[in-house]
């Protein structure tokens, strides 16, 4: 006989998408403990594999034993060409793992009643196979509402073009809740047509309209004009269809991190302590971002020229002359005086720190001392500064970072941004230092500072009692107690 609940989630490959779906986990269980269900995440092998993921899943099931992780058989994906994307080999290797879902999915029917299937975007080919089971299908979208809204209106643009968006120059792309986009600013799994990656994103992308819901990390307030843009379907093409009821849970961001990944955390902390108040520029470029030895001695250059205090992590450089670039590993051990100018470090010892890879960004963004967050634009990272209430400058480099640069400066006004050049999107030294000034000096600092405080409010009421988040969460275990009660 069957006696137990559980919910099932699917992360996409990757500690970040893992992350995301224990945070989400994590949440369930903190607001709805009398509900009496467990968690059960499913977990991929053979592809972006990494020790850190067997610490971390070792770590929460031991605080957190309502959630059960079951790991996937080992699956080797082997790529038809050299040129192959990194996506498109992600996305063939999340499809491999089609059967051995179906398979997770029977074995635990059998003991316990799975109330709902939630899946990261990317893994849609999971959806079919959930649905013929009589389980309901929920997307969780890592990204802003933003994004998902772009993305919900893809097949509509994929039909109204026809050349690659990276060859579209001057061209911008409009979907609904969105300001206009640059066609070659595009995430990346899209710029190019021929990308095997590119009609990968588009069934996704095409499937979102088929779940029962999408579970998004974004809140109300934060998103007006895309979380309308969603709710209303604008953005849906086949508006024939039944849209999926959206659930804006977040902002949900990871917990703050113990500083025993690397010794310079703990130091960057203390040293963050001895700093004046709202004095700091932190600069942090995400897990995967990296640049270039010339970038950063302009990086350098432009901090050392504002006179601003700073705390910069510093990632691995790639080998290129100039531009940006996402390496898959950014924290091989380095010297820092290799790859940043000669007596940079020496001469700006009396107000910056610069740590090498990584730092607890969570607990930096925290402390008193620090003024201004210069990003990449991850949506995590976007989201952890409005909860700290930090005001950012905007510096995308990859993915969907574009779009969310949009959503920082000219909807949330919580940003200003950098101007990069055309092609390779090279920052100058100068372009660093005016853009840390008028964060930090100006008129229009302070009303971004200010508005800035007045997100962190909102973030702080979304999960209060009677705040948006909340009742969004209780809609969504409500859905689910109507189907079969908890």
């Amino acid at each position: 006989m069957v006696e137990t609940t559980t919910i099932v989630l699917y992360p996409a490959p990757g500690i970040g998408h893992i992350i995301s779906m224990v945070q989400l986990s994590k949440l369930l269980l903190t607001h709805y403990q009398q509900q009496h269900f467990s968690i059960t995440i499913l977990l991929t092998n053979g592809f972006q594999d990494h020790p850190s993921i067997n610490s971390y899943i070792n770590r929460i099931s031991s605080s957190h034993p309502s959630i059960i992780f079951h790991s996937l058989p080992t699956i080797t994906v082997t790529t038809t060409t050299t040129t192959q994307s990194m996506a498109a080999t992600a996305f063939q290797f999340i499809k491999s793992n089609t059967v051995n879902v179906e398979s997770k999915l029977r074995q635990i029917s059998l003991t316990s009643v799975i109330k709902s299937f939630i899946i990261d975007m990317f893994c849609a080919s999971a959806m079919d196979i959930a649905s013929s089971m009589g389980i309901p299908v929920y997307c969780f979208f890592t990204s802003g509402a933003a994004v998902l809204a772009l993305y919900s209106y893809f097949p509509k643009i994929h039909s109204e073009t026809t050349s690659s968006f990276r060859e579209m120059n001057g061209v911008e792309i409009v979907a609904p809740g969105n300001a206009p986009l640059e066609a070659v600013l595009m995430p990346e799994p899209v710029l190019v047509r021929e990308d095997p990656a590119y009609w990968e994103m588009l069934y996704f992308c095409e499937h979102l309209s088929m779940a029962k819901g999408i579970v998004v990390n974004t809140f109300r307030e934060l998103e007006v004009k895309a979380v309308k843009a969603v709710e209303d379907g604008d953005c849906f093409p086949d508006r024939k269809r039944t849209l999926p009821s959206i659930y804006c849970i977040g902002p949900l961001i990871a917990d703050a991190q113990q500083s025993d990944e690397a010794s310079d955390g703990k130091d960057c902390l203390s040293w963050l302590d001895k700093q004046p108040s709202k004095s700091v520029v932190y600069l942090c470029f995400g897990s995967r971002g990296s640049f270039s030895i010339a970038q950063l001695k302009e990086i350098a250059e432009g901090l050392e020229r504002s006179g601003h205090r700073f705390l910069w992590v510093v990632k691995r450089p790639i080998q290129e002359n100039h531009g940006t670039n996402q390496v898959d590993n950014t924290t091989g051990e380095f010297e820092l005086s290799s790859v940043l100018p000669s007596g940079f470090i020496e001469r700006t010892k009396e107000r910056g720190l610069v740590v090498r890879s990584w730092a607890p960004q969570v607990e930096v963004l925290s402390r008193e001392s620090v003024g201004g967050f210069v990003s990449h634009c991850g949506w995590n990272s976007v989201l952890e500064g409005v909860v700290a209430g930090v005001p950012m400058i905007a510096w995308p480099l990859y993915a969907e970072q574009h779009v969310n640069r949009n959503v920082m400066v000219e909807d949330m006004k919580v940003a200003v941004a950098v101007e990069q050049s055309e092609g390779d999107r090279f920052v100058s030294g100068e372009e660093v230092e005016k853009r840390v000034r008028e964060l930090m000096e100006s008129e229009k600092g302070t009303e971004i500072r200010e508005r800035s405080l007045k997100f962190k409010d909102m973030a702080r009421d979304a999960f209060g009692e009677c705040g948006s988040s909340t009742k969004a969460l209780s809609n969504l275990v409500q859905t689910w107690n109507e189907i079969n009660p908890l």
